[in-house]
């Protein structure tokens, strides 16, 4: 039995699977530039959002989206809202005048507490 060897294929050199049959999924290319004029392509799924950016796979460097017309694709900066403060919060809940008014009464409590406590006497 030791005489004779094993027959059959080598592991991993040939795939017993087949292209027959096999759809592939509807795809698009995306050109890209890099500041030193070298172009790439990067190929993604016909419903994905390609970005303005990639980072080319041979030199590192970023490039930016070219367009069919051959120029670099310029979009529109989306308008950022300027972040709400604690203030503007606040004075959408109340008034000027009602915010000093509230003022005015919790510095009266506070000065009220604070004179009680003075006037107390300490035990050690």
């Amino acid at each position: 039995m030791a005489d004779r060897s094993l027959r059959g294929m080598r592991l991993g050199a040939q795939s017993m699977q087949s292209d027959e049959g096999v759809e592939f999924s509807p795809r698009k290319r995306a050109v890209y530039r890099t500041e030193d004029g070298a172009t790439f392509e990067v190929v993604f799924a016909a419903d994905a959002e390609v970005p303005e950016l990639w980072e080319s796979p041979r030199t590192g460097q970023e490039g930016r989206l070219v367009g069919d017309d051959g120029e670099i694709v310029q979009s529109e900066a989306p308008e950022s809202k300027a972040p709400r403060t604690h203030w503007d919060m606040l004075l959408e809940r109340r008034t000027r005048a009602e915010l000093e008014e509230i003022l005015q009464e919790r510095l009266e409590y506070l000065r009220a507490r604070r004179g009680e406590a003075a006037k107390r006497p300490k035990t050690a």
